[in-house]
């Protein structure tokens, strides 16, 4: 049972994880297209897809930590150094991208199609919002960096995490 578990808690890393930390990657590239031109529709539609696609893998990401403590109550090592390390770390990584990365996402699409508050919702269009849109990409340029260091930090806790999960210090693997 214990590689069942160990197999649904790489998997749930692989698919929720990754395409977080991609698209995340991504986003602050397509802000900045989208910005160059807000009615281009299709850097706007790359830009709306990003965001849901971080937005969505966050909340399935729940299965990471969930599934993670499964697999070290049946192999007995909850009190590991390593593991708790990494159950930190996690939890950093979970806070980054929480209140960090995806308030900023929403922040910058808004701000790109004119949605929000004050602005149009349902498809995004910017007809008649052009000074605000304007005014919105000021903002947006230092959102766009602020974007691209969150997301480097939630990244590089990821990458810390994946490696105490491979290493495992103390493990009997022999690694």
């Amino acid at each position: 049972m214990t590689k069942f578990f160990l197999t649904l808690h790489v998997l749930a890393a692989i698919l929720a994880v990754g395409p977080v930390t991609v698209a995340a990657s991504m986003f602050p590239a397509a802000l900045r297209r989208a910005q160059a031109d807000p009615r281009d529709g299709a850097a706007v539609a790359s830009l709306r897809l990003l965001q849901r696609i971080c937005s969505v893998y966050a909340f399935v990401g729940v299965a990471v930590p969930v599934t993670g403590f499964v697999t070290a109550g049946s192999l007995g090592v909850l009190g590991s150094a390593w593991l708790i390390a990494s159950i930190v770390i996690t939890m950093a990584a979970a806070v980054v991208l929480i209140v960090l990365v995806l308030p900023r996402q929403e922040a910058a699409l808004a701000a790109v199609t004119g949605e929000g508050e004050g602005g149009m919702s349902g498809t995004g269009g910017t007809g008649g919002q052009q000074a605000d849109v304007t005014g919105a990409v000021a903002v947006g340029d230092r959102t766009g960096a602020q974007l691209a260091m969150y997301t480097g930090i939630f990244n590089l806790l990821w990458v810390t995490v994946t490696v105490l999960m491979i290493i495992r210090p103390g493990s009997t693997t022999g690694a």
